[in-house]
């Protein structure tokens, strides 16, 4: 999703948000008499605000024939609101370095609002106004239809795109997480002012809220700003209906393409944010495929062998369907290679050849670099609005290491058991592989 990042004066202040660390100061709980509730790190040294905030729901409200309309709500919401038409209100945000975008995804629809303390109340206001008076005229709606229909046929042969789409789809048919959040041409092209209308009455209730505020503002000023952002919108509404889905998996799945290099999309179930096993999964992602140069997929395939410049792998916080994903990219001589090396090391850690050595290792980096991801405001107030969606608590800074120092090995084989398993993966391959059947 498109985002506005003009003025020199905010770009270069913004790296420098964070003068003090993040573990030193202390996240405070506020909620406004009309009882919106933020997560706020008070951080006066410099004159910037970073509010993020997060409404569940996202591509949820959608079906297979309006796949698309939460993207296309989150591109709109910026482009005109209250008596100021696309123009002013574009016009208002970019003249006074004020940052504000929206973006959807399968599980929510989130917004950014960036502003130096100077200009706060105009910054207040405008997504104020986003948020409760979007004007969704003709003129915009037409352009970013146009700009969404353009984007999506670059992306009809981009093999990374095809490789995500088609794991989704086949993981997950007949349930919202098979749907394309970007949606087709012919969704896009259907979507009409009144669904944008019904999609935000539906979506943007405060129920659903979790708002994250780092920067130069008090608990007691911002307090009267949430409700004023906020405070207009209705207090609760239907949700959607999504029911918690196994993925499928057990196959690869080929989707030819002329290209000399097979893009290969995998994963199986992962393990929940909530879940007391959590941090030992983060562990062993972290062995396997999250730890760049140090993890064993890209030792296995790229440092020992030469097969890929790149493999990785993450856990994907889904709401309904936590998964292990991850990718790899190759000559299509060598993608079998790199099937069979991506579940040999999967077989691996699932059969508890994991050393204290590799946990000593792991816990080091990700205790230590945790403060590398939060030196601006932005990074803390997005952060600030993943614990609140988590339900993680207002001390979470203060106790996440912690939890990490405290996994021990035997968690770690016992964990990596439940969560590994070869026979599960599914693997999306776009290209031309040899040696594959599709």
């Amino acid at each position: 999703m498109r985002k506005f990042w003009q003025g020199a004066l905010m770009s270069g202040a913004m790296a420098l948000a964070v003068a003090a660390p993040v573990e030193a100061a202390k996240v405070e709980r506020v909620v406004s008499p009309g009882g919106v509730e933020a997560f706020l790190l008070h951080e006066p040294s410099v004159p910037l605000i970073a509010m993020s905030f997060y409404f569940k729901g996202g591509a949820q409200f959608e079906t297979a024939a309006t796949a698309g309309l939460a993207r296309m709500t989150a591109a709109l919401l910026d482009e005109g609101a209250g008596d100021k038409d696309s123009l002013a209100f574009r016009t208002e945000l970019e003249d006074n370095a004020i940052r504000l975008g929206f973006d959807a995804n399968r599980d929510g629809f989130s917004g950014d609002l960036r502003t130096l303390s100077a200009n706060r109340e105009l910054a207040f206001e405008l997504a104020r106004l986003a948020l409760n008076e979007p004007r969704f005229d003709a003129e915009p709606i037409e352009r970013i239809r146009a700009q969404s229909i353009a984007m999506l046929r670059r992306r009809e042969n981009d093999p990374n795109t095809l490789a995500r789409e088609h794991f989704f789809r086949t993981a997950f048919p007949e349930h919202t997480y098979g749907i394309s959040e970007r949606g087709t041409i012919e969704t896009v092209s259907g979507i009409e002012r009144d669904d944008l209308v019904a999609f935000i009455q539906k979506q943007l209730v405060r129920d659903r809220l979790h708002v994250g505020v780092a920067g130069d503002i008090t608990a007691a000023e911002l307090a009267p700003v949430l409700d004023r952002i906020f405070g207009g919108l209705p207090a609760t509404g239907p949700a959607p209906e999504v029911a918690a889905i196994t993925p499928l998996g057990g196959d690869v799945l080929v989707v030819p393409q002329a290209v000399p290099q097979s893009v290969v999309f995998f994963g199986h179930p992962g393990i929940a944010r909530q879940d007391p096993d959590y941090y030992a999964a983060y562990i062993a992602n972290y062995i396997i495929g999250g730890g760049g140069f140090q993890s064993r997929l890209l030792q296995e395939i790229r440092e020992k062998r030469g097969l890929a410049y790149s493999a990785h792998s993450f856990l994907l916080e889904a709401e309904h369907s936590p998964l292990w994903v991850g990718g790899v990219a190759t000559n299509n001589a060598d993608v079998a290679e790199s099937i069979r090396l991506v579940r040999e090391q999967v077989a691996g850690m699932a059969a508890g050849e994991i050393s204290a050595e590799d946990l000593a290792g792991a816990q080091t980096f990700l205790t230590g670099s945790f403060p590398l991801r939060l030196t601006s405001n932005a990074q803390v107030a997005s952060l600030l609005v993943g614990m609140s969606v988590a339900d993680l608590g207002v001390d979470f800074l203060e106790r996440r290491n912690a939890y990490i120092e405290a996994v021990t090995l035997d968690d770690l084989h016992r964990v990596a058991a439940r969560m590994f398993d070869p026979d599960a993966l599914l693997f999306v391959v776009v290209g031309q592989p040899q040696g594959l059947e599709g």
